[in-house]
């Protein structure tokens, strides 16, 4: 009798066989993918070593499958992407409601392994309607003002947009049927920019409307020009405090700062709009710093002049309020302090969130005395003024912004203006008129 023996290579052959021949693949849905619309585009990632022989797309509704979109050819490569769309469009017999969504991939593999894949959707095919309210809406740049709505069908944003800035929708306070929108005209939008309610939904459908608007009569108002002289104790100052471990030439460095520094702060400061309450923190008007005097406005145009020589120009938008050395920075109005540190250019700052988008900032204190998540009341002490970052001398630099645009403050100021542009067109509990 002849035994045979078998090397341990040689069993392990079909072995390998058998494990390299059965993957599975695995799909990849982006996660933003949640509604359907009349021709939703989608991207199924893919992956299985062997590539893919065939995917198979089916939406659901009541119990009855539809396939909607198949591979027309095999992928041979380890990773694929596959694009179509979906919707009324290839699959009429959808209506809105929901739906389920499945996805099989069969692997290039021996075997032809299959994964499924599921996912809950909603069939939206009508898009929203929206309506906007009756009201003049007077305007001018760099100001602020409120907006009525009504938004029926699916919707996923709505609010108000003026040119390529959008300010969000909230519900009615008090439970009142509707939406409002704080928004802004920004210093520097086209004069006769139309603002637009709108109402948008996930599958793609968006409606606008436009408000009534009045312009003044007169031109646009100009703003102020001056020269900001940068002395040689400005410059080293500010590269000391801003750029202490920058080289190179100091005029390039300070002007860098002024520009890229400047709009990165900034940045960040409209992107303080994502801290915001969703309802009003205050109950009265905005107060401006006690006993102050301005020594710059909103939207002022300053040329920076260095030996007589114009290095930089920027735009400043805000109020310098000067009192006295280290003098008590004023919180302008309840709210929620949701920045509290250094800030570049504007060196140590606060920000307080009054809700719906809207802020106040405070900046080149000396001192801080308020923690971010702190609760003020107005005319609360918040900390010292001071000169840090691109100051010159000791002051508080006040702004406001809406939804990230800075804004006039003014009109804040104004008991009047509140009455008139708030409190008659939504409920502001606590308002004194």
């Amino acid at each position: 009798m002849r035994i045979t023996f078998f090397s341990a290579s040689l069993l392990a052959f079909p072995l390998t066989v058998a494990l390299t021949g059965c993957s599975k693949p695995s799909i990849d849905v982006p996660a933003s993918l949640t509604t359907i619309g009349q021709s939703t585009p989608v991207a199924v990632h893919v992956h299985d070593a062997h590539g893919v022989s065939k995917l198979t797309v089916t939406l659901a509704q009541n119990g009855a499958p539809y396939q909607a979109w198949q591979t027309t050819a095999a992928s041979k490569d380890a990773d694929t992407t596959f694009n179509f769309n979906l919707g009324v469009k290839t699959t009429p017999q959808l209506h809105d409601g929901a739906a389920k969504l499945v996805i099989e991939a069969t692997s290039g593999s021996l075997f032809h392994s299959v994964t499924r894949y599921e996912r809950d959707v909603n069939v939206v095919t009508q898009p929203p309607l929206v309506s906007a309210d009756s009201d003049q809406h007077y305007l001018y740049l760099g100001m602020a003002d409120l907006a009525t709505m009504n938004v029926t069908g699916a919707y996923t944003s709505a609010g108000v947009r003026v040119g390529n800035q959008t300010f969000r929708a909230w519900p009615m306070p008090g439970g009142k049927p509707g939406l409002f929108s704080l928004f802004a005209f920004a210093w520097n939008m086209p004069s006769g920019t139309t603002p637009l309610v709108y109402a948008s939904n996930a599958a793609g459908n968006d409606v606008t409307t436009p408000l009534t608007v009045i312009f003044p009569k007169k031109e646009q108002p100009v703003y102020t020009q001056h020269e900001i002289q940068v002395s040689d104790q400005f410059l080293q100052k500010v590269l000391g405090e801003l750029d202490p471990n920058g080289t190179g030439d100091p005029i390039a460095r300070f002007v860098k700062i002024n520009s890229e520094m400047r709009k990165a702060n900034n940045a960040t400061l409209a992107n303080l709009r994502l801290k915001t309450a969703d309802h009003f923190l205050w109950s009265q008007p905005f107060t401006r710093q006690a006993h102050s005097q301005a020594e710059a406005t909103f939207a002022d145009v300053r040329s920076y002049m260095y030996h007589g020589k114009k290095i930089d120009e920027q735009v400043h938008l805000g109020y310098d309020l000067a009192v006295t050395q280290h003098v008590g920075v004023e919180a302008s109005n309840d709210g929620r302090v949701v920045w509290a540190g250094p800030l570049g250019i504007y060196g140590n700052c606060i920000v307080v969130d009054h809700g719906y988008g809207l802020q106040t900032i405070y900046g080149h204190l000396s001192r801080i005395d308020v923690h971010e998540g702190d609760m003020v009341k107005r005319s609360q002490v918040m900390g010292l003024s001071g000169m840090t970052g691109m100051a010159g001398g000791d002051h508080v630099h006040f702004a406001m912004q809406l939804d990230g645009v800075q804004i006039d403050p003014k009109e804040w100021w104004d008991a009047h203006w509140i009455l008139d542009h708030i409190v008659r067109r939504v409920e502001l509990p606590g308002f004194s008129k």
